[in-house]
């Protein structure tokens, strides 16, 4: 199989993109196999294959497809969720959406090279049972693919919608009631960020300008963890397990933990 680090470098930089159109899909696990075992169709007989699990987030695929269309030696193929067990075993590479790669699919994969999940996180992999079966399984960085970026700023806009009252105001406009509801500024407001990341160091940028007051929660805030422009941007650091603490000084908590094991067994879940 032509698996080079620039086809995996070119795979993961195509995955983190995002779009919002749809391609013409096979309809049943029979015919993935098909297209999967189709050898030659490109004019080449070494192919790596790539498997897109699940049709949500089709930009994902489209995306991927269009950045590779120069390189015939890599066929990328979008799967139903239903139907991942069943066509695995055909593919090198999986990209995880919205389904859990467990440690029976992983079992089938026998041609499995690598595992990565599309966007940030690897809540969706079973990494242990990958390594057991010498997969490897690659993260995306979500600083410098612009993913923490994009997560701040649906942040910084939901905070700003449950404060306006969002819902309220668009039956407010449809039934043209003027001046209602009456909405809070964030001006003022207290804000603990649970994780800060790269998704929360990005929130923390931009909710600055707003005259907010900013505490975050880190497990190490060593200067080799964190970037050193912090000066000013927190007002209150601390680690998770003054979380309880810090909450009843905020007015808005924003979790942007990363999902593991780690921190599904921590306090974070009572504390939501």
């Amino acid at each position: 199989t032509r698996l080079t680090h620039s086809s995996l470098f070119l795979l993961s930089r195509a995955a983190a993109a995002a779009a919002t159109r749809r391609t013409n899909l096979p309809s049943s696990p029979r015919d993935y196999s098909k297209m999967a075992s189709s050898v030659g169709g490109n004019g080449y007989s070494d192919v790596t294959r790539v498997l897109f699990c699940g049709h949500y987030w089709p930009a994902s695929t489209i995306y991927t497809k269009e950045y590779l269309q120069n390189y015939p030696f890599i066929q990328v193929d979008e799967v139903g969720l239903e139907h991942v067990p069943d066509v695995i075993q055909n593919y090198h590479i999986c990209v995880v959406k919205n389904k859990c790669i467990d440690s029976d699919i992983i079992a089938k994969a026998t041609k499995m090279k690598i595992i990565m999940q599309y966007g940030v996180g690897l809540e969706g992999v079973d990494i242990n049972a990958a390594t057991e079966q010498k997969i490897k399984v690659a993260r995306i960085p979500g600083s410098t693919t612009g993913n923490a970026i994009a997560c701040a700023e649906m942040a910084i806009y939901l905070t700003l919608g449950v404060l306006r009252k969002q819902k309220e105001m668009d039956t407010a406009v449809i039934q043209k009631d003027l001046g209602l509801p009456v909405g809070e500024t964030i001006f003022g407001k207290t804000i603990l960020i649970l994780g800060f990341g790269a998704i929360g160091m990005e929130i923390a940028k931009r909710l600055r300008p707003f005259g907010v007051k900013i505490l975050a929660t880190k497990r190490n805030w060593s200067s080799n963890t964190v970037s050193c422009d912090l000066d000013g941007l927190v007002d209150k650091k601390s680690g998770p397990e003054d979380m309880y603490e810090l909450a009843r000084e905020a007015d808005i908590v924003i979790t942007c933990m990363t999902l593991n094991n780690e921190s599904v067994n921590s306090s974070l879940c009572s504390f939501i």
